[in-house]
C-alpha cells in the first residue's frame, strides 16, 4: 500500500511540473511579442537604455528584461485663450496688449505631434505643458509688436506665420521630441462691447472701400480695351488719311513736274494750253471767241455767244 501511495504522489507531482512548465512557456511567449498600430510608436527599454520602434506590426521583446511603452503619434491639439468644452473665454490666456497700447482678446488653437518617442517620454515630464508655455510666450511677444487694427483685421495671416516660426525654433532648442503642426487664430476682438462695435464699423468701412476699389478696377478693365480699340481705329484712319494725302501730293507733284518739263520745251504753247484749260474750268458753259491780231498774242476775249442769243430773243 505504501508503495502504491508513493507512486500516486510522484505521478501527481509530475503532472503539476508539466503544467507549471507549460504555463511558464505560455507566459514567456505571451510577454515576448507586442503590436504597434499605424498611428503610434513604442519605446523599448533594456536595462535603462531606451530605443524607439516606429514600424507598425508585430515585434519581439525579451520577457521580463525589456519594457515597452507605447506613444501616440497622431496629431493632437489644445486651445489657448478659451475652454474647448464650454467655449468660454479664459482672460488670463487671451487678454493681451498691442504695440499701440490697446487691449485685445485673442484665441488660438495649437496642433502638434510626437516625432521622437524617446525624447517625448524622457526629455520632459509633460511636453504638452512645455509647448503651451512656449506658445504663450511667443504669442504675447508677437501680438505686442502689432497695432490692434492689424491683430483684429488685416494682419492675422502674418501674425500666425511669425508665431509658428518662433515656436518651431524654441522646440528645436528644447529638443523634447515634438513638432508644431499648425497654429491658428480662432478669434480676435476688443475686450469691451463699445470698442468691439467701433472695430466692426472700421472693418465694414474697409470692406466698403475694397468693394469700391474692386468696382473701379472692374470698370477700368472694361473701359481700357474699348478705349484702346477706339485709339487703334483713330490711328488707322489717320494713317489712311496720311497715305491718301501723300499719294495725292505726290501725284500733283508729278503732274506739276510733267507740265513744267513741257513748259521748258515749249513755253508759249504750254502757256496757251494752260490758259485755255483754266478758262474751261472757270467758264464751262460760256462760249468765247479769241481774236488774236498777231501771232502769239492774246488781245481780246469776247463772250459773244450770250450776246448773240440775247439779240435773237428781241
Amino acid at each position: 500500500m505504501q508503495k502504491r501511495y508513493n507512486v500516486n504522489i510522484e505521478g501527481s507531482f509530475g503532472y503539476i511540473k508539466w503544467i507549471v512548465i507549460i504555463g511558464v512557456i505560455a507566459l514567456l511567449a505571451f510577454n515576448s511579442f507586442f503590436t504597434i498600430n499605424e498611428q503610434e510608436a513604442a519605446v523599448v527599454t533594456t536595462f535603462g537604455i531606451a530605443s524607439p520602434v516606429t514600424e507598425s506590426g508585430l515585434h519581439f521583446k525579451i520577457p521580463f528584461v525589456q519594457q515597452v511603452t507605447k506613444v501616440d503619434t497622431t496629431i493632437k491639439g489644445f486651445p489657448i485663450g478659451y475652454d474647448s468644452q464650454t467655449n468660454n473665454s479664459i482672460e488670463d490666456e487671451s487678454l493681451m496688449i498691442t504695440s499701440d497700447f490697446n487691449f485685445v482678446n485673442v484665441d488660438f488653437y495649437i496642433e502638434y505631434r510626437v516625432t521622437d518617442p524617446v525624447k517625448a517620454l524622457y526629455a520632459s515630464q509633460n511636453y504638452e505643458a512645455i509647448l503651451k508655455t512656449i506658445a504663450q510666450s511667443s504669442i504675447r511677444a508677437e501680438i505686442g509688436s502689432y497695432p490692434v487694427d492689424s491683430v483684429i483685421t488685416t494682419g492675422k495671416g502674418e501674425i500666425q506665420a511669425n508665431i509658428r516660426e518662433k515656436i518651431s525654433k524654441h522646440l528645436e532648442n528644447h529638443d523634447i521630441g515634438i513638432s508644431l503642426i499648425n497654429i491658428t487664430i480662432q478669434d480676435a476682438e476688443p475686450p469691451t462691447t463699445e470698442v468691439k462695435e467701433a472695430f466692426m464699423n472700421v472693418e465694414s468701412a474697409k470692406q466698403g472701400a475694397e468693394t469700391a476699389i474692386n468696382n473701379a478696377n472692374k470698370y477700368r478693365n472694361e473701359q481700357i480695351p474699348a478705349a484702346e480699340a477706339e485709339v487703334d481705329q483713330i490711328l488707322k484712319e489717320a494713317q489712311s488719311t496720311k497715305e491718301a494725302r501723300i499719294n495725292e501730293a505726290e501725284g500733283q507733284t508729278a503732274r506739276f513736274n510733267e507740265i513744267f518739263n513741257e513748259y521748258k520745251k515749249y513755253p508759249l504753247i504750254t502757256k496757251q494750253r494752260m490758259f485755255y484749260e483754266a478758262m474751261e474750268d472757270i467758264l464751262p458753259d460760256l462760249k468765247v471767241v479769241i481774236d488774236g491780231s498777231e501771232t502769239g498774242s492774246l488781245e481780246k476775249i469776247l463772250p459773244i455767244e450770250p450776246l448773240i442769243e440775247g439779240s435773237g430773243t428781241d
